[in-house]
C-alpha cells in the first residue's frame, strides 16, 4: 500500500511540475516495445467489419480484420444493434470497456445470438443489424437479407461473446453463455 501511495504522490508531483518521471542517465541500448496503453484506436476506415450466417438458428459470425500496418486496439467486445430497437447485445461474459489488441494483417472473431430461449414468442423481427469494432464507430450495416433471412431476423435479449482470436473460441464462448443470466427457481 506504501508504494503504491508513492507512486501516486510522484505521478501528482510529475503532473503538477511538468518535471519528466524518466530518470537522467544512460539510456537503454536497445529501445523498448510500448505497452498495449500506448496503442491507438483502429480507425474505422482501417478494419473490415464482416457478418455472416453460421448454419445455427438466429446465430451470426462476426469478424474485424486490421488492413492497416501496425497493431491497434478495438473494444473487447464487438458492438451488435439490431434494426432500431434499444440497446445492444449484451457481451457474456460481463466485460468493462476494456480493449483488443488487434495486430497488423490479424482478424478477431465473436459470434452472437439473437434468440434466447425463453424469447421465442416475444420475439421481434428488423429488417437489418449492424456491427462496430467500436463503440465509437458507426459500424456496418447488414440486411436480413444478406443474411439469408428475408423476412426478418427475429431478435430477443441478444448476447454476443468478446473478440476471440479463432472462430472456434467465439462458438465456444457462445455455447458457454446459453442460460446465462437466466434466474433459475
Amino acid at each position: 500500500m506504501l508504494t503504491r501511495t508513492a507512486l501516486a504522490a510522484t505521478a501528482l508531483l510529475v503532473s503538477a511540475t511538468g518535471a519528466s518521471a524518466v530518470p537522467a542517465g544512460p539510456r537503454p541500448a536497445h529501445p523498448v516495445a510500448a505497452p498495449a496503453a500506448a496503442l491507438k484506436q483502429c480507425a474505422e476506415n482501417a478494419l473490415t467489419v464482416r457478418a455472416t450466417t453460421s448454419g445455427e438458428d438466429h446465430v451470426l459470425r462476426l469478424s474485424v480484420k486490421n488492413h492497416s500496418s501496425h497493431a491497434c486496439l478495438v473494444g473487447h467486445v464487438p458492438l451488435v444493434t439490431y434494426g432500431d430497437l434499444d440497446g445492444a447485445a449484451v457481451p457474456f461474459p460481463l466485460s468493462g470497456s476494456a480493449t483488443y489488441k488487434l495486430d497488423a494483417g490479424k482478424t478477431a472473431h465473436a459470434a452472437v445470438r439473437s434468440l434466447s430461449a425463453s424469447g421465442d414468442s416475444d420475439a421481434r423481427s428488423v429488417g437489418y443489424v449492424v456491427v462496430a469494432a467500436n463503440p465509437a464507430h458507426e459500424g456496418k450495416k447488414f440486411t436480413a437479407a444478406a443474411l439469408a433471412e428475408p423476412g426478418g431476423l427475429r431478435v430477443w435479449s441478444p448476447v454476443t461473446t468478446l473478440w476471440q482470436p479463432t472462430r472456434d473460441q467465439a462458438d465456444e464462448a457462445l455455447a458457454e453463455s446459453v442460460g446465462a443470466g437466466v434466474l433459475k427457481v
